[in-house]
């Protein structure tokens, strides 16, 4: 491959590193056509942009980018690398345990989510488990409404008491 080749893959992996907030280094090697398929199918319907990356050249990318530092994810960079890039933190996530129920990989080798790194497989439960920015926003919608919809509950069923305690006053003085 020509360096100006290399170069405008460099440019590119930049430019998708810092349009998306997170994205997820796995292992997919060893998986045949037909599964690879299935996969970047289940990644487009998630709208999760699966990219298969030579290390050097994604590491050059993570330098350049100046996101963050990404000196964590280095040692992850070693065998078959896909990136995942993705605009929902928790989504590659679950999407990797739900099709590891039925193929063996991918596996996780590093993830950047929430301008943090996570390093190892054994991350993938606590990635999963993590709560996108709109679940979090969507949890403090429903306690800020839930008073108020006690206040306007007990308001309500408030009135119709004191309306039958009045009409049965009322009919007792005739």
């Amino acid at each position: 491959m020509k360096r100006e080749d290399k170069n405008i893959l460099i440019d590119h992996l930049t430019e998708q590193i810092n349009q998306y907030p997170h994205f997820y280094l796995a292992d997919t090697s060893e998986l045949n056509a037909e599964v690879t398929s299935k996969l970047r199918r289940v990644c487009f319907e998630k709208q999760v942009k699966l990219v298969v990356v030579k290390n050097a050249l994604l590491k050059k990318a993570l330098e350049k980018s100046g996101k963050s530092d990404f000196s964590p994810l280095f040692d992850a960079l070693k065998g078959a690398t896909s990136v995942m890039f993705t605009e929902t933190g928790n989504v590659p996530a679950k999407l990797i345990k739900e099709f590891r129920k039925a193929h063996p990989k991918p596996l996780l080798k590093a993830a950047f989510v929430e301008e943090s790194v996570y390093v190892g497989e054994n991350q993938l439960e606590v990635l999963a488990a993590l709560k996108s920015k709109n679940e979090l926003v969507a949890d403090v919608v429903a306690l800020l409404q839930s008073p108020a919809r006690n206040v306007i509950s007990a308001l309500q069923s408030g009135g119709q008491i004191i309306s039958g305690v009045v009409k049965t006053l009322s009919e007792k003085k005739e």
